[in-house]
């Protein structure tokens, strides 16, 4: 069932097309902040804890709409108590939930975290009904992916209905941006043919390329790999280091720096790289 609360209400004739829709995953977080992190087998006292809303999914969405643009998500969580929660605090930050599903056949997606004063991490995540975003979702969505400026996906959904949603984007013209997080060797080749930007980090790029990465120059041979398979744009994130990118139109790998700071907690750097690039993007007169 869809969380709206107004079961059939038609997006196109009452709401402005949202410009940045993603695909993706809801994650309940269950932090624990810790001076380090603890060793296999070993039981360590933390200093606090909280939960939160995670999913590379959700908060790439409300990254975009905390910077003012008009943002929907096509989601599932399950019938419980961080279902329910997850919901409200989409609605809160303005989100449309037109097209969050809930299921009783799962629970939530979680993500156990722990992160040390150094803002280093470890992260265990059961995807739960995130797992279970299908097709008939998917085409009940097609009318809010159909008009976006740009769609976004992960893998913290099944590849199924990720490679679903970039094909239906595609067709309608729709701007794709795809992250390949967690990274699968095999991935299937249309990930590549039917993403306008491909954004992967280091460790990423070496499953999929086969090749070492760990500087802009092996990234951006591993770049390079991943443009022949067909990606309009491909970049490579190197934490510290900035990024590599290069495109179709210009295949010389170009390393962008970054200004070096104090990590907090890395868990959402990515997030926040990943919509920066996407509202320029979800620009009208970007060309890509």
């Amino acid at each position: 069932m869809a969380a709206s609360g107004e079961p059939g209400r038609p997006w196109q004739e009452e709401e402005e097309a949202a410009a940045v829709v993603v695909v993706g995953s809801c994650m309940t977080d269950l932090v624990s902040l810790t001076s380090r992190l603890p060793k296999t087998g070993e039981t360590i006292h933390g200093h606090e804890f909280f939960i939160g809303f995670g999913g590379k999914g959700a908060n790439q969405c409300v990254q975009a709409a905390r910077l003012g643009a008009k943002a929907a998500i096509v989601c599932k969580v399950g019938s419980d108590s961080f279902g329910n929660d997850y919901i409200e605090n989409l609605k809160q930050n303005h989100i449309s939930t037109e097209f969050t599903y809930q299921t009783r056949d799962a629970a939530t997606g979680t993500a156990s975290i722990i992160v040390n004063n150094e803002g280093q991490n470890i992260i265990v995540i059961v995807a739960g009904a995130n797992l279970l975003l299908n097709s008939e979702d998917l085409k009940e969505a097609a009318s809010v992916i159909s008009r976006a400026k740009v769609m976004i996906c992960q893998l913290e959904i099944s590849p199924a209905a990720s490679l679903e949603a970039l094909t239906m984007a595609r067709r309608s013209g729709v701007k794709t941006l795809f992250n390949p997080a967690p990274a699968m060797a095999d991935l299937d080749p249309q990930f590549y043919t039917l993403s306008s930007i491909f954004c992967c980090n280091e460790s990423e790029a070496e499953i999929l390329t086969g090749h070492a990465v760990s500087d802009p120059t092996t990234a951006g041979k591993a770049a390079l790999v991943l443009l022949e398979r067909g990606c309009q744009v491909v970049v490579i994130t190197l934490g510290a280091s900035g990024c590599v990118m290069l495109s179709q139109a210009e295949p010389v790998p170009k390393h962008i720096p970054t200004e070096a700071v104090k990590a907090v907690d890395t868990t959402q750097h990515p997030m926040l790289r990943t919509w920066l690039r996407r509202s320029f993007v979800s620009r009208a007169n970007l060309s890509i």
